[in-house]
């Protein structure tokens, strides 16, 4: 219980997808799970197969919440503000409950057989995922020097060191979040890596950044392998502990197409996902 696992990488090699299908899997065995996206392309809820109307906003840009709680008006570099803004009740107030089987089906998306089943289990199901929508900290450099990068730094903060929940988050692409140490003492940061050099250099970047903020465990999701010489390849090259490898998967590009969840998309690849959670809890609890 408490578990706070963050998710990154380079930009498109799916880190959105794992975080989505790992939230549903451990809410599936029985934990409590938040899944905050902290990425400013926020599409971490069409991941759980919320069409756009049903898409939460962003925290980020509530602006007259976020000149509450830091004590200013004004949104520009240099103007005082809090930088430990209260936020506890934050999550419980925002946060919308995603069932882990998809109730908004588009109508003409998949067939009729298909649309009867997903709505025999929705209705079913009573099991949710808590989704939180934060955006993303766009402001350059460490400090987060702003209203809206102290809101949300101080929202990541609680829910990594307070929350008792298992936490999944969904972080921007790339290296640059590290720089602010907004996941600092989260228990785990999974880097998804794709065959391809800078994906590797980008997995080895974030996982350097991670030894010196502390983190204890970081390791590597591979995903889109189309043959295994790739992944021996990025085995050799990645300086991280492997968790678990992903075919090439179709599924999710017409599930993101259709408005479908990737948890319904396809199970392999949920199969393949539950072995790399698996193994990343070991490693954990190792």
């Amino acid at each position: 219980m408490g578990l706070k696992i963050a998710i990154g990488g380079k930009g498109g090699v799916g880190k959105t997808t794992v975080c989505a299908i790992w939230s549903q899997l451990l809410v599936d065995d029985g934990f409590d799970v938040l899944a905050i996206d902290a990425d400013p392309n926020t599409n971490l809820a069409m991941a759980f197969g919320l069409s756009p109307d049903k898409v939460p906003e962003q925290l980020i840009n509530m602006k007259e919440l976020i000149a509450e709680r830091t004590g200013t008006d004004r949104a520009s570099v240099g103007a005082y503000f809090k930088l430990n803004p209260e936020v506890s009740d934050i999550p419980e107030k925002y946060w919308i409950r995603v069932p882990i089987f998809q109730k908004d089906i588009p109508p003409d998306s998949v067939d009729n057989d298909t649309k009867r089943d997903l709505e025999v289990r929705n209705e079913k199901s009573s099991k949710t995922v808590k989704l939180l929508v934060l955006g993303g900290i766009t402001q350059a450099g460490s400090g987060c020097a702003c209203p809206d990068g102290a809101f949300l730094k101080a929202l990541l903060t609680y829910a990594i060191l307070q929350r008792q929940e298992i936490v999944m988050i969904d972080l921007a692409a790339g290296v640059e979040f590290m720089g602010r140490a907004s996941i600092q003492g989260i228990d785990a940061l999974v880097v998804i890596t794709e065959p391809g050099a800078r994906s590797i250099e980008t997995a080895n970047r974030i996982a350097s950044m991670a030894k010196e903020l502390g983190i204890k465990h970081t390791a590597a999701v591979i995903n889109k392998i189309t043959d295994k010489a790739q992944l021996e390849k990025i085995k050799a090259k990645l300086t991280i502990p492997i968790a678990g490898s992903i075919l090439y998967n179709l599924a999710v590009q017409e599930a993101d197409l259709n408005g479908i969840s990737v948890f319904e998309a396809s199970p392999i690849l949920v199969q393949e996902l539950r072995k790399a959670k698996d193994n990343l809890q070991n490693m954990i609890s190792d």
